[in-house]
């Protein structure tokens, strides 16, 4: 089974079991959280397509801990205008273990 859900604006292809890092959410570590945007839930050959969620759909995870990702350098240039910017960014993210899927 195997279900796609959106969470901070971006969409996840999970199965139970597996471990993905999303948008940091306000979840204590070893919380459960219930995840209930649901786009789509398959099953073998069955797949139901929400419009734009499936009712009654859900997927339980297990927070297991939040960081913070590399750092993505952003460089800005005017060639012969004598300016130059640095900059850097690193995206909170926590890590979710996916434990059910329901509907």
């Amino acid at each position: 089974m195997y279900a796609v859900i959106k969470s901070g604006g971006k969409q996840y292809k999970v199965a139970p079991g597996e471990k993905l890092k999303v948008e940091q959410l306000a979840a204590e570590v070893g919380a459960s959280v219930v995840l209930d945007q649901v786009l789509l839930v398959g099953e073998g050959d069955s797949v139901r397509l929400g419009q734009p969620v499936v009712a009654g759909a859900s997927v339980t995870a297990t927070v297991v801990s939040h960081g913070r990702g590399d750092k993505v350098k952003i460089f800005k240039m005017r060639r012969r205008k004598h300016y130059q910017k640095h900059q850097g960014h690193r995206q909170n993210y926590t890590e979710l273990k996916i434990e059910t899927i329901a509907g």
